[in-house]
């Protein structure tokens, strides 16, 4: 999966916004004001950090040496998957969607009406 792929499925769910809040090389991915992903596209190769249940994480990291601890990240919340090819595009895509639902499900119930999310 590529980057392009990604910021494209991060930007077409509901009420997210693309931000700078870290400077111009880093691009932040939220909604409802809470960060969901972020990535560096002038990294090689490329790398995503999403948010992820902890009951998930270590199990995603033993499974996928392309997936880390979040890099800058709580470890315990956070990974970074690096984009090398060996993680499968559905599992990147159910990943997104994933740390996508965890910040909507953790946001006000009149939070997330306002910003468009389920």
């Amino acid at each position: 999966m590529y980057l392009d792929d990604i910021i494209a499925r991060c930007l077409g769910k509901p009420g997210v916004t693309e931000e700078t809040p870290f400077g111009p090389e880093v691009l932040v991915y939220k909604v409802g004001g809470k960060m969901f992903a972020l990535t560096q596209p002038g990294d090689f190769p490329p790398s995503v950090n999403l948010k992820c249940d902890p009951a998930r994480t270590e199990e995603l990291r033993d499974r996928f040496s392309a997936i880390k601890p979040g890099y800058h990240m709580n470890k315990r919340h956070w990974n970074t998957l690096v984009l090398d090819g060996s993680v499968p595009a559905a599992l990147v895509r159910e990943l997104i969607d994933h740390s996508y639902d965890l910040v909507v499900q953790s946001l006000p119930k009149k939070r997330r009406g306002s910003c468009g999310a389920p």
